[in-house]
């Protein structure tokens, strides 16, 4: 399964929360909770939204970013949720277990690929499940190549109804 998390600047995400004295540069303990939009590999359905918060664990200058421990989920409507827990690197890829779900995803386990295409307004995830059941029509499909200048289908970003799941979680 492939989906794409898309910050459009309409929810008031990401908040980063500074707790370390350093306040010019990211530093251990700062959390960063969010919540953004997802849509299909595709980018023609809107499917859901991410919501979690992410702790600073390293500010890494030599790599132009930083290393946070994540810990949030994908909401997919009527489908239920994934869960997702572990590193995300904003200067390379990163793999997150999947660590459960609802609805269609549950037992799930597994990992997730996570590429940040735009910091942090663009990445592209490519799930990799197991213990579940084969994932409904819907889900499944050929994503478009992950890159920084895909955007969703006008219908999608609108929500109409041709476009969304079923219960999308908005």
């Amino acid at each position: 399964m492939y989906v794409y998390e898309i910050n459009e600047g309409d929810r008031e995400s990401p908040v980063y929360l500074r707790f370390s004295p350093k306040q010019t540069q990211n530093a251990l303990g700062d959390l960063v909770p969010f919540t953004n939009k997802v849509y299909h590999g595709s980018m023609e359905k809107r499917l859901g939204i991410t919501a979690g918060i992410c702790v600073l664990i390293q500010h890494v200058p030599e790599r132009g970013g930083d290393r946070y421990e994540a810990i949030y989920s994908f909401y997919f409507g009527e489908y239920g949720h994934l869960a997702v827990q572990g590193p995300y690197l904003t200067y390379e890829d990163s793999y997150l277990a999947v660590t459960g779900g609802s609805g269609v995803f549950a037992g799930a386990r597994g990992q997730v690929k996570l590429q940040q295409l735009i910091f942090p307004v663009k990445l592209f995830y490519t799930f990799y499940l197991e213990g579940i059941p084969p994932l409904p029509q819907e889900l499944l499909g050929r994503p478009l190549h992950p890159s920084p200048h895909a955007e969703p289908t006008p219908a999608a970003r609108a929500c109409e109804p041709h476009a969304t799941i079923n219960n999308y979680t908005n």
